[in-house]
């Protein structure tokens, strides 16, 4: 294929490899913290993402200067729509991992992820109530332009005051709730998910994961709240692994992604909770959702790249 095609079909989804790598590598950085593990694991991590990051977003950019009608459909996508929260939300993430690098660049990327992530939950919660969609479009993708409004005060705390930041944590809890409502109601009672968004499925952990991290760093407490969300993360990451038969067959797709980030959030949001509360089933849990984490980011890097080799990624579908 040229690479011409390959570009015009380079799809937005791909920014969830920053997301999965940037969390993995914020995991890495707490659990040197906590468990002594050795920085060089982070330091290489926090290199690798930084880069894939640099290549992913100059791609697209390029592919929106030269194929703007291309951009503009995916943005007016009912399921693709969603995936552009995955911008802000790699930035955030960025910047929570550059805090202990660099506090300027954290700041810098901070900044311009916030201001993307509340344009961006505007303008998609608008589109969804402006458009006739059907209860079929539905997915747990959609949780993602929510995300981020929770993962705002996890890097915010030391930048901006916490009253400001309690409007995307209120704004990201209170969506949260309806939209799990809404697709726990798509997925019981209609079709199944085509099979390459099975891997979304994985996105119901991240809110939860999320929330407990955001709260504990807006309250400095791991109260009866912050057990709830973390429970509740708790208990979607057994469900999904229980689940495990519906996703060991799947054919590669880039959502693969997906796996990722949740995992590396709860295994972040378990490292925090055994941190604040000493709890030895937390730190066995985090040892354990590290390692899972770690096979799980790899085995999908590894399968990216052999589909990339074989140009079998950024093709029309």
């Amino acid at each position: 294929m040229k690479k011409s095609a390959r570009l015009e079909n380079f799809p937005i989804m791909m920014f969830a490899i920053v997301m999965g790598l940037s969390g993995l590598s914020i995991a890495y950085q707490k659990a040197a913290h906590l468990f002594h593990f050795t920085r060089l694991i982070s330091d290489l991590l926090a290199g690798l993402t930084s880069a894939v990051f640099v290549a992913i977003a100059v791609t697209y950019i390029v592919k929106f200067v030269k194929y703007r009608a291309e951009v503009k459909e995916e943005f007016s996508h009912p399921v693709r729509i969603n995936f552009f929260a995955a911008i802000p939300i790699s930035l955030l993430l960025l910047s929570v991992m550059y805090h202990e690098i660099n506090l300027q660049i954290a700041m810098g990327l901070w900044w311009v992820g916030m201001l993307l992530q509340g344009y961006l939950t505007l303008h998609t919660i608008s589109f969804w109530i402006n458009k006739n969609l059907e209860i079929q479009f539905s997915n747990p993708a959609w949780f993602i332009p929510i995300v981020g409004n929770v993962l705002v005060p996890v890097g915010g705390v030391d930048i901006v005051n916490r009253d400001f930041l309690m409007y995307f944590f209120a704004v990201g809890i209170f969506f949260w709730v309806i939209l799990l409502t809404i697709i726990l109601n798509r997925i019981i009672f209609h079709n199944l998910l085509a099979q390459k968004f099975m891997p979304t499925l994985f996105i119901f952990i991240a809110p939860p994961a999320v929330g407990t991290i955001s709260y504990v760093k807006l309250t400095g407490e791991f109260d009866l709240f912050a057990s709830f969300l973390f429970n509740i993360g708790l208990f979607f990451t057994l469900l999904l692994l229980f689940m495990y038969k519906n996703f060991i067959k799947l054919e590669f797709f880039i959502s693969w992604w997906a796996f990722t980030f949740p995992l590396t959030a709860m295994t972040i949001a378990a490292i925090l909770a055994h941190h604040m509360t000493g709890s030895v089933f937390c730190y066995f849990a985090s040892i354990g959702l590290l390692a899972l984490a770690t096979c799980v980011v790899v085995f999908v890097a590894y399968k990216t790249v052999y589909h990339m080799l074989k140009k079998e990624i950024c093709v029309m579908e």
